[in-house]
Parts: C-alpha cells; sequence; structure tokens
C-alpha cells in the first residue's frame, strides 16, 4: 500500500500501488506498439511509392517525433481528464487518483524507442530488402513487446501477442499498398 495525498479533503489515503503501475504499463505497451506500428507503416508505405532512402527517413524520423510528441500530450490530456473525474468521485467515494505524467513519460519515451525500430531497419539494410528487412526487424519487435506485455499485465500471452503482431502486420501492408498505389499513379 501506498499513501496518496487526498487534494480535496488534505488528508492521506492508503490506495494499492497496482493503479499507478497499471497507469504507466498501459501508457508504455500502448506508446511502444503505436511507434513499432505506424513509424513501420509510415516507411514502408513512403519505401512503397519511391526507392528514395532520404525520403524514406525523413518520413521514418518525423513520424517518430510528432508521433511520441502526440502520444506523450495525448496520454497527458487524457489522464489529465480522467483525473478530473477522479477527484469529483473522491468528494463522493474516495477513488484512488491517476498520474498524468506518469502516462504521458511512459507513453512518450516507449512510442520513440518502439519508433527507432524500423528506422534502424531502413538505415542499416540495403535499399533493395529495405522494406522486408523493416517488416521482419517489426514482427519479431511485436512478438517481444506482446509477450512482455502480457507477462507484465498476467495476461495470456499467446492472445496478446497475436493480437499485436496481427493489427501490426495488417497496418504495414495496408499502408504499403497505399504507398504502392500512389508511387504508381505518380501522386
Amino acid at each position: 500500500m501506498t499513501l496518496l495525498r487526498d487534494p480535496i479533503a488534505h488528508t492521506e489515503v492508503q490506495t494499492p500501488p497496482i493503479h499507478s503501475k497499471l497507469n504507466w504499463l498501459r501508457a508504455a505497451v500502448l506508446g511502444a506498439n503505436d511507434g513499432i506500428v505506424s513509424v513501420a507503416s509510415i516507411i514502408v508505405g513512403v519505401a512503397g511509392a519511391t526507392n528514395a532512402r532520404s525520403f524514406v527517413i525523413t518520413a521514418g524520423v518525423a513520424a517518430m517525433v510528432a508521433g511520441a510528441l502526440s502520444m506523450a500530450v495525448g496520454e497527458y490530456v487524457s489522464v489529465s481528464t480522467q483525473r478530473d473525474t477522479e477527484k469529483a468521485l473522491f468528494k463522493k467515494e474516495g477513488t484512488e487518483l491517476t498520474n498524468p505524467f506518469h502516462a504521458a513519460y511512459a507513453s512518450g519515451l516507449s512510442f520513440l524507442c518502439g519508433a527507432m525500430i524500423p528506422i534502424f531497419a531502413i538505415l542499416i539494410s540495403p535499399p533493395s530488402i529495405q522494406i522486408i528487412t523493416t517488416f521482419i526487424s517489426v514482427v519479431i519487435a511485436l512478438i517481444i513487446t506482446g509477450i512482455l506485455s502480457a507477462h507484465a499485465g498476467g495476461a495470456n500471452k499467446v492472445k496478446a501477442t497475436m493480437r499485436v503482431l496481427c493489427g501490426g502486420i495488417l497496418a504495414m501492408v495496408i499502408t504499403f499498398l497505399v504507398g504502392k498505389i500512389f508511387g504508381v499513379v505518380g501522386i
């Protein structure tokens, strides 16, 4: 048990530490998964349209920075709204409060870490195999993310991993096909 300060009654309240850990875990898993999937999808989508490595890398880095900032701000706003609701409920029921900064840091940092995987895959692979190298590295990263998140949350590892893996593969395939179509028609 941990002690939290009730901001309304100015008293200390015992709360289980699991609530804070679940908030952080949810944000970290979401951030890492989004970093891997969205940046990989953007990279293979652009690579489907052009072989220009500089365009692919520029798109990947821009997606990584924009995504990490978006995730951090989005988590902060979301958890702040949740916290405001919890404060109102705390007056009535003694609900424990979440921390928006924990979610923002976890989500933004894990997005950056996840996003680096497809970017490094593009950087280290020859242009002729950059898409397949990115795809393989992302599949491995998603499997690891699924297993680790299931382990940390005490969930079924196979189910969690398949859910993460299928979503990521679907996103990459669709964006690659969109990139191919746009590349073919010259947009």
